[in-house]
């Protein structure tokens, strides 16, 4: 890994593992995940119930997985998407997450439901996945990946860690796949990123590691009612994160969140469910 390689892993680590940002994320997004969610329309602003709708979107698209399947989450955050899996299918969790900080909630949350016997949190990041070739019947993953400095890398770790015949499905925040230089800074500039991946940058990839396209799903309106959604949560909640959540972080917040939805409402980004089998 190149030195800019691992800056990039510490900056998104040191940036989920700070104060203000872990009680913004446990306070406004709902305490269980961190992902864009599937809302009923645009003035919808239950951000928990549209987080669980899209994990719910996504199992659908397994199937019927067996019971004792095993299934990684890179990216895992708080493991609210780990804990619905495992109430769905009775299936084993590795929750691969790099923030300590949401790492320790997740346990906490595991130990309080009763699943911490059916998750298993791990300190880590996707680009090294610490785990043997061909363990688990799927991998999945919600708006992490974007932050890795070598998405390429990633994919190649889904793929190794993949049973024969087993499942990659994710979400990750994305730009269209043409956009003009340079008006994605303001959004890459407020999350400390060079670029973002594509639905053809992800498909390239993917059909190169030799994996077979399961579909791909394009729900780019439901990135724009996600940020929105939560802009006008943080805005009609502020008062409650005094003490918790410095001001500048929650005016920087409301102006980057307002950044994503500019550039989701111009047509620069993209979002939406892709999925891939690795070939029996």
């Amino acid at each position: 890994m190149s030195q800019a390689q691992a800056k990039a892993i510490d900056t998104a680590r040191d940036y989920y593992n700070s104060k203000d940002a872990d009680n913004f994320y446990f306070h406004i997004w709902g305490g269980e995940d961190i992902h864009i969610g599937l809302y009923n329309g645009p003035d919808d602003n239950d951000i928990a119930a549209a987080s669980r709708r899209t994990v719910s979107h996504m199992a659908d698209r397994l199937g019927d997985l067996p019971e004792g399947a095993r299934v990684l989450d890179m990216g895992s955050g708080y493991g609210g998407a780990a804990r619905q899996l495992v109430h769905r299918f009775r299936c084993r969790v590795t929750a691969l997450n790099l923030s300590e900080t949401e790492n320790a909630r997740n346990r906490q949350k595991n130990r309080e439901t009763g699943l911490a016997d059916h998750i298993e949190v791990v300190d880590g990041n996707f680009e090294s996945v610490p785990c043997g070739d061909g363990q688990f019947d799927v991998v999945w993953s919600q708006d992490a990946i974007l932050h890795s400095p070598n998405r390429e890398k990633v994919m190649a770790e889904a793929r190794r860690v993949l049973k024969p015949g087993g499942a990659l499905i994710f979400t990750d925040p994305m730009q269209a796949d043409q956009v003009p230089d340079g008006v994605l800074d303001p959004v890459l500039e407020r999350i400390h990123l060079q670029s973002l991946g594509s639905f053809a940058f992800y498909r390239s990839i993917l059909e190169g590691l030799g994996m077979h396209e399961a579909g791909i799903e394009k729900m780019t309106h439901q990135l724009v009612n996600h940020y929105s959604a939560v802009r006008r949560t943080l805005l009609a909640q502020r008062s409650r994160l005094s003490g918790k959540v410095s001001e500048s972080y929650i005016e920087r917040m409301l102006s980057g969140l307002q950044h994503w939805v500019d550039a989701g409402l111009a047509g620069y980004l993209a979002w939406g469910v892709v999925h891939f089998t690795k070939p029996e």
